[in-house]
């Protein structure tokens, strides 16, 4: 596939030292409670699947494969997964404690 070729992904990409990634898997029928702080700092992809966002006052709002998220400070309750197949978001953010200068392992 050539690159701007489908959904955006951050799942195979090369982060630089500063930056972490972390993968959530949702199964079919899953829920996961919002907690702002697993969110903070993060810039997050669907992956695969589709999640529905939970506001607190009930509202939903589903987003898809490829889509480009903002989680973080939301008056959100919970994400969930109401497809067939397993929902995966992938966040980004940086990291909490950069090492100091000079300290960076050879990559």
């Amino acid at each position: 596939m050539d690159d701007g070729d489908g959904p955006l992904s951050f799942l195979h990409s090369r982060l630089g030292p500063d930056l972490e990634m972390r993968v959530v898997a949702l199964p079919p029928g899953g829920v996961l409670d919002y907690d702002e702080a697993d969110w903070h700092d993060a810039i997050v992809v669907v992956e695969q699947g589709q999640v529905e966002l939970e506001a607190v006052g009930g509202t939903r709002h589903v987003v898809g494969c490829g889509e480009v998220l903002w989680l973080a400070e939301l008056p959100l309750r919970a994400l969930h997964n109401r497809g067939g197949e397993p929902a995966m978001l992938v966040a980004v953010s940086r990291r909490a404690h950069s090492a100091p200068p000079g300290s960076d392992a050879p990559q």
